[in-house]
């Protein structure tokens, strides 16, 4: 598992590559619905969420532009967690 710090805080670099990937080059530059699918399902790809992959949904989340619809969803799957 590969990590990055940001100011100070460490975050899981899978994640916020797929972040990433998805609001660059063609598309309207925000996470879809089905982006955010993806992103938690890389987050679930263990035995649990960890607190970093947490982090990293939270930066992610405050971060990349989302459509409305795609905001709502990443929501409800972060409260979910």
């Amino acid at each position: 598992m590969a990590y990055v710090n940001i100011d100070g805080q460490k975050y899981e670099k899978e994640l916020l590559d797929l972040a990433k990937e998805h609001t660059t080059g063609k598309g309207e530059g925000k996470l879809s619905k089905d982006e955010v699918v993806d992103l938690f399902t890389s987050a679930k790809d263990g035995t649990g969420v960890t607190d970093t992959e947490k982090a990293t949904l939270v930066y992610i989340r405050a971060n990349f532009e989302f459509t409305n619809a795609a905001a709502k969803d990443f929501d409800e799957a972060f409260d979910a967690l």
